[in-house]
């Protein structure tokens, strides 16, 4: 029997994403995010998800309407539902604007109670099935192409929910060309430096609103678990992981991100204490620690500070044999010039390469890292 291997990922190259129809209705019930703006990317979203994919017909007052891929058919009351408007000329004015830049196309029927709309490249980007039959609004997936949605973020002042539509859209995971997708879905803004790290000046320039603006809105998606903010000291700026996108996504278990480990994957600095300063609350290893004597240049202050900081990372990952009795840890020197495939290493890391390899016993190799050790100011970081 054949055996396959699954890898699952969310490439920056992909010219489309995945987004899902429970998701979308779950954002039009939050009444926490707000929802006016001039993007418009929300609205065309909530269009977009209601959708068909093949032909159906719809009777509403006693006629019935006949529907084609890429259209749909509602009341003004169900727009004004949809967008969460408070009049029906606001809903109407909406898909006015929408009509305008292409996207859609509609009639009003009924003496306009009923609207008819047509996604204009729906064809383009999602497949139409060629049978008739009912199609589910609660269920199932469309495309979203990110030409357009970029199209969208930069027509105007963003919402709070054209901001998270933003976010879902420019999310990556286990991309080897952005750094940081390994550990976990990571927002980039696709420019192209390999690099998610983001500041609050580049995000209020995108989303047309200012600099406090952006801060008060990712702190806010923060503390209701949308995403997890990660600020880092100086001039560094911000990482930004989505929650619940790889459930969403990919029906499989969200990851739990670490700050110190996206630190190190981005070749941000950890401070390190004094040589003589005392660190309250350390973490007691119980395994042994073996280091080679070559390694003699590296304090053993700073070598058990990183072997504590490399335990609370992967306990919180789910691998615990730093806590066992049984565990033996060995440090060896690597030569500037070796090549090694354990972690993705930034092209301009430089420093002590050393390699820590994890044995069950004596013998029984389970891990094998590699640390990098780079003087910064006077000090050393680890990455």
């Amino acid at each position: 029997m054949s055996e396959y291997q699954l890898q699952i990922k969310q490439v920056v190259d992909y010219p489309r994403c995945r987004i899902y129809r429970q998701f979308v209705q779950s954002l039009i019930t939050d009444q926490s995010i707000r929802t006016g703006g001039g993007s418009g990317l929300f609205y065309y979203t909530v269009l977009c998800s209601n959708a068909n994919f093949r032909t159906s017909y719809r009777r509403i007052d006693g006629i019935s309407y006949t529907i084609y891929p890429g259209e749909w058919i509602c009341t003004v009351k169900d727009l004004v539902g949809w967008f969460r408007t408070h009049f029906q000329h606001q809903a109407l004015d909406i898909l006015d604007e929408l009509q305008k830049r292409n996207l859609i196309s509609y009639l009003a029927l009924d003496r306009g109670k009923v609207i008819k709309y047509k996604i204009r490249d729906w064809k383009n980007h999602n497949t139409v099935l060629d049978y008739n039959c009912p199609c589910q609004k609660d269920t199932g997936f469309f495309f979203m192409p990110v030409t357009t949605a970029m199209d969208l973020v930069g027509a105007g002042r963003c919402s709070e929910m054209d901001i998270l539509l933003d976010l879902w859209l420019s999310t990556v995971y286990n991309d080897e060309q952005v750094q940081g997708s390994e550990a976990g879905p990571v927002v980039y803004l696709r420019n192209g430096t390999g690099c998610p790290l983001v500041n609050y000046n580049e995000l209020a320039a995108r989303w047309g609103i200012s600099k406090a603006t952006a801060g008060r809105v990712l702190k806010k998606f923060d503390k209701l678990d949308y995403i997890s903010l990660m600020a880092f000291p100086g001039t560094k700026g911000s990482v930004i992981y989505l929650k619940n996108y790889l459930s969403t996504m990919f029906q499989i278990s969200d990851v739990l991100i670490d700050k110190e480990e996206v630190a190190m994957v981005l070749n941000i600095r950890i401070n390190l204490p004094e040589e003589n300063s005392v660190v309250e609350d350390a973490v007691i290893l119980e395994p042994e620690v073996c280091v080679s004597e070559e390694l003699s240049s590296v304090s053993k202050t700073h070598i058990g500070t990183l072997i504590e900081k490399m335990a609370e990372i992967l306990d919180s990952q789910g691998i615990s044999c730093f806590r066992c009795a049984k565990a033996k840890y060995k440090l060896y020197p690597l030569s500037d010039d070796w090549e090694g495939n354990y972690l993705y290493r930034p092209s301009e890391a430089s420093g002590k390469h050393i390699e820590m390899v994890l044995y069950c016993g004596n013998e029984n190799h389970v891990y094998t890292f590699e640390l990098i050790l780079s003087p910064v100011g006077g000090k050393e970081k680890e990455e």
